[in-house]
């Protein structure tokens, strides 16, 4: 295969483009970055990346969004005509058995799971909106274009980045449409890219900005969007579930929100720390909703969309430096993000408008290329710092298991503040990164599966084709090997070939030679881009990148 160096030692030198901030990923903390870089100084050239086809097409959250960021970065926002049109109603938090429920009375529900004043929102329409203010504002939004590749400089500071190559063949080798990638430089690059980002991966093993933390953990939420009869809708209604179909320590719980128009989004969340190479995401998901509980909701209605993304698991003590000579870290490919109240999009909006408010004295100063260090004190005093700090131990105590998560999330979420102590007394810390934690096969239970039934429940495919996935079928792989015999000889020997179960989308299978030898398969074009894969895979053989822009899923109304 054609590399890299050799593609520009053929068609180089890539043509490149210059800006004050070159900002990756067009969500909502990509977004508000360069909002508010312009409202902070006009004559700013700002740029923003995004490799779906547009702002939102790959953008997947629950969601229940805070306002409180937004409120600052547009105070004006219902004028602008913001997608957040369904305020919340009322909350109810279910402990599923498998036939039956407990209800938590509403004085006992802790203060992070409460949420007046919040919207029930599609998050993909927000940043679509996001995106029309900021190109209101001069910003540029390029679409249909991946981050594929950091710019470094001569003296290792990060000069921006490069898109991917088009019009690469299966072998990658050009083709007759080949065309190489330009460069977009900026005086400071920030990098929005989500949880477990491409290129935010590699800055920190680059600068070594996770040494000293803790390891990241993640989980994995796979969601679905329906329409139900009109006399099943309950706009504003925010529930969510833990216990069943979760049987052993495993931590995981759902989620459903009534959403207006007769709309209900709907999804489970498994931690991916999770100990059986039997366990399928995608499946612990569809029996759930066959639950009594939650079957009444959507029962008679159909579905709409679907989708997959790993989510951090957002613990401070797990947040890496999020500078480094030239650029930084937002959002979640940084890891602001609040397990406990299951919230995100705020944290990535304040998030991206700190680093703006570093940013532009900076150029002030006519300064390019260093550490941003106003940025992490800038955090260090906000009250995004102050709210990951009150549930800094919610994901590490259900590390211990569902009791003692259930338990101390009393202590810490529901006692401690009404004895008037915000932030907890003490502070956990995680010892191992998810992908170590899988057993092998021979010391777990099978899990047998119940059939989808095509109402209910789905299968894998049907799923990925109401999430609108494409991929040019005739470019490399984006999901790739580090060695190509690990697959067999380890994953599937070893732990029966988890990652035909842990992929949502159907991406992995393990198929028969005609000798009766195994390969892997995989299956790129169903892709949708969760990197779930990335981060659970036991050797950690699997490498995502970036594939052509453009390319995954395009979700509507998610």
């Amino acid at each position: 295969m054609t590399t890299s160096q050799d593609l520009l030692a053929q068609y180089g030198p890539r043509e490149s483009m210059e800006y004050d901030v070159v900002v990756v990923g067009a969500g909502p903390g990509g977004l508000a970055t360069a909002i508010r870089l312009k409202q902070l100084n006009p004559e700013l050239s700002v740029v923003v990346l995004e490799k779906g086809s547009e702002p939102g097409a790959h953008i997947l959250s629950g969601a229940v969004m805070d306002p409180r960021a937004l409120n600052e970065l547009l105070p004006n926002w219902k004028e602008l005509g913001a997608p957040l049109k369904q305020a919340v109603s009322e909350d109810e938090i279910l402990f599923l058995s498998e036939s039956g429920e407990t209800r938590t009375p509403q004085w006992l529900i802790p203060e992070c799971f409460h949420n007046h004043g919040n919207y029930v929102i599609s998050l993909g329409a927000v940043c679509k909106w996001l995106g029309e203010q900021a190109e209101g504002l001069g910003v540029e939004i390029f679409p249909g274009f991946t981050a594929a590749e950091v710019v470094y400089g001569e003296d290792g500071s990060v000069r921006g980045v490069a898109t991917g190559n088009l019009g690469l063949g299966k072998d990658g080798e050009p083709t007759e449409n080949f065309q190489l990638g330009m460069e977009l430089l900026g005086k400071y690059t920030v990098f929005a890219e989500g949880a477990r980002g491409h290129l935010g991966k590699q800055l920190i093993a680059n600068y070594q900005l996770a040494a000293g933390k803790d390891p990241q953990s993640y989980a994995i939420g796979i969601k679905e969007l329906w329409e139900i009869p009109a006399e099943q809708a309950q706009p504003g209604l925010v529930v969510h579930t833990a216990g069943w179909p979760m049987t052993d320590n495993s931590f995981g719980g759902g989620f459903l929100y009534h959403l207006e128009g007769n709309k209900v989004t709907l999804g489970f969340v498994i931690g991916l720390d999770y100990q059986n190479p039997f366990m399928s995401p995608f499946e612990e998901m569809q029996r759930w909703k066959t639950h009594p509980s939650i079957r009444k909701h959507i029962e008679g209605g159909k579905r709409l969309g679907y989708g997959a993304r790993a989510i951090n698991n957002g613990t401070p003590q797990a947040l890496p430096k999020t500078v480094f000579p030239g650029g930084a870290l937002i959002g979640c490919d940084a890891g602001y993000l609040n397990a406990a109240r299951i919230k995100g999009s705020h944290a990535a909006i304040k998030s991206g408008m700190l680093c703006a408010e570093a940013i532009v004295p900076a150029l002030a100063a006519g300064r390019s290329h260093d550490e941003l260090s106003a940025y992490p004190a800038a955090f260090e005093a906000s009250w995004l710092n102050e709210e990951l700090q009150q549930t800094r131990n919610f994901k590490l105590w259900f590390k211990k298991g569902q009791l003692v998560g259930q338990l101390m999330t009393g202590v810490e979420q529901w006692l401690l503040p009404k004895l008037g102590v915000k932030n907890p007394p003490w502070t956990l810390h995680a010892k191992h990164p998810d992908h170590v934690c899988l057993k092998p096969a021979a010391e777990c239970q099978p899990i047998n599966y119940p059939k989808p039934d095509g109402k209910l429940s789905f299968d894998r495919l049907s799923s990925v084709f109401v999430s609108n996935t494409n991929h040019e079928e005739n470019q490399p792989a984006h999901l790739t090997l580090k060695d190509a015999t690990v697959p067999v000889r380890i994953n599937l020997a070893q732990y029966a070939g988890p990652e035909a179960r842990y992929c949502p989308a159907g991406v992995y299978e393990f198929m028969k030679n005609e000798d009766g030898s195994d390969r892997l398969q995989i299956n790129a074009q169903n892709c949708v881009h969760c990197k779930t894969c990335d981060i659970k895979d036991p050797t950690q053989n699997i490498v995502w990148v970036t594939p052509e822009g453009g390319g995954g899923p395009n979700y509507a109304g998610m």
